[in-house]
């Protein structure tokens, strides 16, 4: 019996997989049965080895062919089991060396001509088999993306006849290098100098960056709401050496990774609100990351807040919390990490013109409750500023005295600034304080927990919507620069919570 190793991924864990391969005689022609209950994908790889091999002029003996994956009670799917069971099998007719094979990790899905085709999840399964003492065979286009988990026994082959060739001696694979993109086209980059006006916004947006808050934007159409979000990333921290791997290892399993490089910038997700509750939380039959994940340590961008689905919306709170999301399924449950920055945007009624007599519908201001109401208030309570965003005044279109305005980089070093305050301090973010955390590291005097308790009763502030004003104070101390919170601190974090004005309120 031949064994050669594989792997599958249950959300961010591995799961080493045994691809056992017999031949057994005593059958007058060939059979080929896949076992270890191995979904369509799998099954369906017979097809493709059997030609495979009739490319490389080799054919299967007249002798029963059983390809069994184990453990067999852990579901499999993926084409990747490809090119370990092809392997397996060229073990068993002689032409590969087992003793060889069996100190690799091998994926790979393989073409009816024996090319070597991409597959999901190369970089995370480059970390498992570097951490175990294994080498890696993958696809020669994720070759370099292998390389990026700091492994060197990796071979990368573009064809079932170059990996032959290889362990024969005739031809040896080299290490793949890492591409260099200094020749590739460059982005176009974002700028927080290019949004006019806005300054209050602006502001709004730097004490989320510092402190990895959840902001939502209220405002007209046009008014730069989606200008001024997607400018977000360009004055967050830079990711770190493991938020990098973390988020590449995500986008590897999503198979939404380039090749050529890793996610070294913070994900920009912006979701439509069409999109199902699958797309946003993940799942499906290989349950795969959603949204959610994939903007782990980025940006989350829901715009049209109200247009989404209730239920799909209410997914979004328990990660939120936690920083994490649990896909359950019959068969299996998956983990993956979701410490997402949640940004909304939203129209304040469905026309957008709320509070504008001449533009407004006539309709005004009843719509706007029961639009504003399609969002829960558990998830409004969830986060920590909103903000109006008025539309932009004309005359602010024109810079007639060519003033320069404030820069991404100039933003940006105020926010590195505060966060580099809070890790010294506490080892996170103001966001995630809770508990005994919040306590000992957003402490407030005597008059300021009297202002707050008032304000709190008078605003009809739920426990987490206390807790968060505190998170918020703490963010904007951290910015001036403060060891401790001051009045000023607490009345910008109170501005910044919702305030219910009652039946056909224009405030959420």
């Amino acid at each position: 019996m031949i064994s050669l190793n594989s792997i599958i991924f249950n959300g961010m864990d591995a799961t080493q997989i045994d691809v056992q391969v017999q031949l057994a005689t005593g059958f007058s022609k060939p059979e080929f049965n896949i076992i270890g209950l191995a979904d369509r994908a799998v099954k369906e790889s017979a097809e493709r080895i059997r030609n495979v091999l009739s490319a490389l002029n080799l054919s299967l003996p007249p002798k029963r062919l059983t390809v069994n994956l184990s453990p067999a009670d852990v579901e499999k799917s993926g084409s990747h089991f490809d090119l370990p069971i092809l392997c397996g099998i060229l073990c068993a007719i002689g032409v590969l060396p087992e003793n060889e094979l069996s100190k690799y990790v091998i994926l790979g899905e393989v073409g009816l001509n024996g090319a070597i085709v991409r597959t999901d999840a190369v970089l995370p399964a480059s970390v498992w088999a570097n951490n175990n003492g294994m080498g890696i065979i993958c696809p020669a286009t994720q070759g370099a993306e292998a390389r990026w988990a700091g492994h060197t026994n990796i071979l990368a082959p573009g064809h079932v006849m170059d990996l032959i060739n290889h362990f024969k001696g005739i031809q040896i694979l080299p290490l793949p290098t890492l591409d260099n993109q200094s020749d590739a086209a460059p982005e176009k980059t974002l700028d927080m100098a290019e949004v006019h006006g806005q300054e209050a916004a602006k502001r709004a947006l730097e004490i989320a960056a510092a402190g990895g808050h959840a902001m939502l934007m209220v405002g007209p159409p046009g008014s730069g709401k989606t200008m001024l979000a997607s400018r977000l990333p360009t004055i967050m921290p830079e990711m770190t050496a493991e938020e990098i791997l973390e988020t590449s290892i995500i986008y590897s399993i999503g198979g939404q990774l380039d090749n050529k490089s890793l996610m070294v910038k913070r994900p920009f997700r912006s979701v439509h609100h069409t999109s199902s509750p699958v797309a946003l939380a993940g799942g499906g039959s290989d349950a795969r990351p959603g949204e959610i994940s994939l903007a782990h340590n980025g940006v989350l961008f829901l715009d049209e807040l109200p247009e989404f689905n209730r239920a799909t919306l209410e997914i979004l709170r328990q990660p939120m919390e936690s920083g994490q999301i649990l896909i359950s399924r019959a068969k299996r449950n998956a983990t993956y990490p979701a410490r997402f920055q949640l940004i909304a945007a939203m129209n304040p009624c469905p026309c957008g013109h709320l509070g504008n007599a001449a533009l407004s519908c006539s309709k005004a201001p009843r719509c706007a409750e029961a639009y504003q109401n399609k969002i829960s208030g558990p998830l409004l309570d969830r986060i920590d500023l909103h903000v109006d965003v008025d539309a932009v005044n004309p005359w602010e279109m024109k810079n007639d005295d060519n003033t320069p305005r404030e820069t991404s980089a100039e933003i940006r070093a105020r926010v590195v600034a505060a966060r580099n305050r809070q890790i010294a301090r506490q080892g996170m973010v103001n966001a995630r304080l809770d508990g005994a955390d919040l306590e000992k590291h957003a402490p407030l005097s005597d008059e300021l927990t009297t202002f707050l308790n008032t304000a709190a009763e008078k605003m009809s502030m739920s426990a987490r919507g206390y807790n968060r004003i505190k998170r918020l104070a703490r963010t904007i101390a951290d910015l001036r620069g403060a060891e401790n919170i001051e009045m000023t601190d607490l009345a910008e974090a109170l501005s910044y919570r919702p305030i219910n004005r009652g039946k056909y309120g224009v405030k959420i």
